[in-house]
């Protein structure tokens, strides 16, 4: 049994009608919810109404049936839009090749408190006579907004050449790395969007 602070804790998630939401969405009963899951449909109708709390091995049951995961049931209901605020004294900065003792550059991530990130942002130095990157390649989109000084950018074998204020986006499939014209050093934001799994 419950405690009634646990209890009240647990309803707050709203656990039952998000998983009504997902059955109603895709036009399903609760008969063929439980013929999929193997629970009973006594057991679900419960749930939902919050009259029960899943356990974790029950709730994964229903995920997979909708092909979400379990972060989906306990993420806020939509109230309020996701905010995740990164200050500047939390970001952690880390060479482009750890040990490495010439990094190319050094990236802070912008937004790595964002939990279901559709993109990843950060804030790259590039020191002054730092040594060129490592061709290097990952599915999805990069985009490159140069905020101070010069870089080249080399992808797919072909050389473009950023200054302050300069902006380029490319399919980092290709693979693709940076380095400074001269001794200057450069400053650019980063953004990564993978590609959706199919």
């Amino acid at each position: 049994m419950l405690s009634e602070t646990l209890s009240a804790g647990l309803a707050r998630y709203e656990i039952g009608p998000k998983i009504r939401a997902l059955r109603l969405g895709k036009r399903m009963g609760q008969a063929q919810l439980a013929g999929h899951t193997g629970l009973s449909p006594a057991l679900l109708s419960k749930i939902e109404r919050g009259q029960l709390f899943p356990t974790l091995p029950t709730l994964l049951r229903v995920a997979l049936v909708f092909g979400v995961g379990l972060e989906h049931f306990f993420l806020d209901s939509g109230r309020r839009p996701a905010i995740a605020v990164t200050r500047n004294g939390e970001r952690l900065r880390l060479p482009d090749r750890p040990g490495a003792a010439a990094p190319c550059y050094l990236f802070e991530s912008l937004n790595f408190p964002a939990t279901d990130r559709a993109l990843d942002a950060y804030l790259a130095e590039f020191p002054a006579a730092s040594t060129p990157a490592e061709p290097h390649q990952h599915a999805g989109a990069e985009f490159i907004y140069l905020l101070r000084g010069e870089l080249l950018v080399t992808i797919g074998g072909e050389e473009v050449a950023l200054a302050a204020g300069d902006a380029v986006q490319f399919d980092s499939g290709a693979p693709h790395s940076y380095r400074l014209p001269g001794p200057a050093a450069a400053a650019a934001l980063i953004v990564v969007a993978p590609v959706a799994a199919p």
